[in-house]
């Protein structure tokens, strides 16, 4: 995309969305253009086996706000690093294809534009949020929060999902992440942590719109292990 940088830039991996891609894209740009927000919208698709890449490929040719890539392998860590390094906007906000929460956007925006914190983390684990999804992954969120504050120290709530950004705040901390798959999003947050970045939670409200891409107990041995990964990167390695 040429021409001045937007306000911000919303990044949103996908995976096998062919069922819900066009409609969520066509929504938000909608919603957007209500506000009147300066933005783009970078769709960073990983290894999709259905129409997926087709769809976004044609979404970004009829629109100009909208970026898409394909690494061409199935790694949601991965795609949403590169699409942060991709991203030109003043503010990043990494979303959800499934969610698309403008509320959100709005909230964290105003947050930012403050001054009043330099990443924003939508939480579905904090006491006024509202998790709508299965109790079974409601579970699974509170056990992956739970190992991170043991493993690792954490002192949030919630690591995955929302988040917003100050670009220039936290492009270092998104290049120094070594961990992708689905603990980039831990790194990313814990880096920040760690690092004296002001991080603001706020709650928000989470509806499983379609049953997750991938089955929640075939993700477990590889969270594990990575999660081991991003103890030994951040303790070690530093």
């Amino acid at each position: 995309m040429s021409g001045p940088a937007p306000h911000f830039s919303v990044v949103i991996p996908v995976y096998n969305e062919e069922a819900i891609l066009y409609d969520a894209i066509s929504g938000l740009r909608e919603k957007f253009a209500e506000r009147g927000f300066s933005y783009e919208i970078i769709v960073a698709e990983n290894g999709s086996k259905d129409a997926t890449v087709r769809i976004g490929t044609e979404l970004a040719a009829k629109h100009a706000d909208v970026t898409f890539f394909s690494l061409g392998e199935p790694n949601y860590g991965k795609a949403m690093k590169e699409g942060i390094l991709r991203a030109r906007g003043t503010f990043v906000v990494c979303e959800e294809i499934d969610l698309c929460d403008v509320d959100f956007h709005a909230r964290a925006l105003a947050i930012l534009e403050s001054s009043e914190a330099d990443l924003v983390i939508g939480s579905k684990l904090l006491g006024e949020a509202q998790d709508d999804r299965p109790m079974v992954r409601h579970a699974a969120s509170m056990f992956y929060n739970g190992l991170l504050r043991v493993t690792l120290g954490f002192r949030g709530t919630d690591t995955h999902g929302l988040k917003a950004f100050r670009r220039t705040a936290l492009l270092e901390t998104v290049r120094s992440c070594l961990v992708d798959k689905d603990v980039f999003a831990s790194e990313f947050v814990i880096r920040a942590e760690r690092g004296g970045i002001r991080i603001k939670e706020i709650p928000v409200r989470v509806v499983e719109k379609r049953p997750p891409s991938i089955n929640l107990f075939k993700r477990v041995p590889n969270v594990i292990k990575n999660v081991i990964k991003l103890t030994v990167a951040i303790r070690v390695r530093g």
